[in-house]
C-alpha cells in the first residue's frame, strides 16, 4: 500500500508545455494541487484536486479499466505495475507514477513531434 495517502504539490516541470501539447493551456492554474490516493491492494481511487476542479479515476492493477482523461473523455486501457511503478497509456500520453522517498512522482509523456514530459512531484502530507 505504498501509494495510499494525500500528497501536496511540491514541484513540476514542463507543465505549460504539456498543457499546450494536449490543447488544455486554458486550464492552467497556479493553484494548490492535492492528490489523494486510496489503495486497497491492487484497487485504487486516484483523485487530483485544484480549486474549482476535481478529477477522479478508479482502477485495478492488471485489468483493463474505464478511465477519464483530463478533458473528461472516457476510454479503456490496461493498468500495469512493474517495479513499483504504475503505467497507464492515456489517448494522448503515457502516465506513470511511483513513490520515491515518500514523494509521489508522476510523469506524463507525449511521444513524437510534440514530445514533452511533464513531471509532477508531490510530498506526502
Amino acid at each position: 500500500m505504498a501509494f495510499h495517502g494525500k500528497y501536496l504539490l511540491e514541484s513540476q516541470e514542463n507543465y505549460e508545455e504539456f498543457l499546450e501539447a494536449i490543447d488544455l493551456l486554458h486550464a492552467k492554474t497556479d493553484g494548490k494541487v492535492l492528490t489523494n490516493v486510496e489503495q486497497n491492494g491492487n484497487d485504487f481511487t486516484w483523485t487530483q484536486s485544484i480549486p474549482g476542479w476535481t478529477w477522479t479515476n478508479t482502477f485495478t492493477i492488471g485489468q483493463d479499466c474505464e478511465l477519464v482523461t483530463l478533458k473528461g473523455l472516457k476510454f479503456k486501457a490496461p493498468v500495469t505495475m512493474q517495479d513499483g511503478k504504475i503505467s497507464i497509456q492515456f489517448p494522448q500520453y503515457m502516465f506513470t507514477a511511483e513513490i520515491i522517498n515518500d514523494n509521489l512522482v508522476m510523469n506524463c509523456t507525449i511521444p513524437g513531434e510534440k514530445g514533452v514530459t511533464f513531471k509532477r512531484t508531490s510530498k506526502k502530507t
